[in-house]
């Protein structure tokens, strides 16, 4: 009896770290068991991937972070890339459909999501699929097997095609095939556990009740929260600009977890680190007895973050520059240097431009208005100011990024 209750307390502890950070598991109970049951086989643990957009940033990564506890229990993670899927569009939270990817485009963003996945994962412990795989050989009469699984009272249940309904807007049917499309990879799978964000529940919920229909066990979901962005407000997104990627080089990343309001903190900690809960409750502890002041602790969650994808060392330079930089007023060791043709001249607005410091005219605009632009140190808030950089005129747009020019007019 001593040697059973080692083994459900050693159990209790698996399935305590499988839940960490987990906005809802569906359920505690049913993962225990397949693990009890599964005696050292090791659960397949499915995540789809949409391939809608090539570069995967921290909100990205809370899953599969998630994904990389089950490896290191000894796991297998069976990636998802939707190349079939996204030629539909996931509808969750849209007010209409989505626009159709070809297939060359879903083919080059989900080359580069493999690429950028291993940064994470174990790759010894992660199987890629393509759900064309399965989804494209089905034939009509598959297809309506599978459509018979499900109603449209069943389907007007999720939230997104409930409100197009009231609103007497158009949902195509071929949205409706989306969340089977999904359910069928958990099929053609034999999943144990699917991963996904809170935005997934009606999804992966899909793929239990039709697993069931398939005379499989229906998996366990996992269910992890959505990562606010560095604005505190919106999902992390970087359409919004809003988020950090994990390929951004060390400095800026460390950067812009340090832009994150004081009360995200403790979010970013739980679901983007891998430090003990008790060192993140001591640091959050000291924040509010006021022994810690906020920005030592950001300093601290911002090294974790980037120690995890460019390594300690780097993590400390760029903590060491952020201070000098940002802290004592200073300036980067190392200012990249950008060509103006001779002779240039121009508004403040084109020479950001021209120098590449910013995405868009509307965004070097935007940091202009804000008093974020300065040259040789000097602030410029007139869009329209007009500027004449020498060699070695040093620029900033934002808090983060410099320039000097290495030539211009003579």
């Amino acid at each position: 009896m001593e040697g059973a209750g080692a083994d459900e307390a050693r159990l209790d502890e698996v399935v305590a770290r499988l839940c960490r950070g987990a906005d809802r598991v569906v359920s505690a109970e049913d993962l225990r068991a397949r693990l009890r049951a599964a005696a050292g086989r090791p659960l397949r643990v499915k995540l789809g991937l949409d391939p809608t957009a090539p570069d995967i940033h921290l909100g990205h990564t809370v899953v599969l972070r998630k994904a990389r506890d089950f490896q290191d229990m000894g796991h297998i993670v069976d990636i998802v890339i939707g190349d079939f899927t996204g030629r539909v569009g996931d509808p969750s939270g849209k007010a209409g459909p989505r626009r159709q990817l070809d297939r060359d485009e879903v083919a080059r963003h989900a080359q580069t999501y493999v690429e950028q996945l291993h940064r994470i994962l174990d790759p010894q412990r992660t199987q890629v699929h393509f759900n064309s795989e399965w989804l494209e050989p089905l034939r009509f009469a598959d297809v309506l097997g599978l459509a018979s699984r499900t109603t449209v009272a069943r389907l007007l249940e999720r939230d997104d095609f409930a409100n197009r309904f009231r609103q007497n807007r158009p949902i195509h049917l071929h949205e409706f095939f989306y969340a089977l499309m999904q359910a069928y990879d958990s099929v053609a799978l034999r999943a144990d556990v699917e991963l996904g964000g809170t935005d997934q529940t009606f999804n992966l919920a899909m793929g239990r009740e039709v697993q069931r229909d398939y005379g499989q066990q229906p998996q366990v979901l996992v269910l992890m929260p959505l990562l606010v962005g560095l604005d505190g407000v919106q999902k992390m997104s970087k359409s919004l600009g809003n988020y950090v990627g994990i390929t951004d080089a060390a400095d800026e990343m460390f950067g812009k977890l340090m832009s994150l309001p004081d009360a995200q903190m403790e979010t970013f900690f739980l679901l983007c680190t891998r430090l003990p809960e008790s060192e993140v409750a001591e640091q959050l502890a000291g924040v509010a007895s006021g022994r810690l002041h906020p920005r030592d602790v950001k300093l601290r969650l911002a090294q974790a973050v980037v120690t995890l994808y460019h390594g300690a060392a780097a993590a400390d330079a760029a903590q060491a520059t952020f201070v000098r930089v940002f802290s004592e007023g200073g300036v980067p060791k190392d200012v990249p240097e950008r060509d103006l043709a001779s002779q240039w001249q121009g508004t403040v607005i084109d020479l950001l431009a021209d120098l590449q410091l910013v995405p868009s005219r509307s965004e070097a605009r935007r940091l202009v208005r804000q008093g974020a632009v300065e040259i040789d140190g000097v602030g410029i808030r007139d869009p329209a100011a007009r500027v004449t950089p020498v060699p070695g005129t040093l620029v900033r747009a934002g808090k983060r990024t410099f320039c000097r020019v290495a030539q211009g007019p003579r």
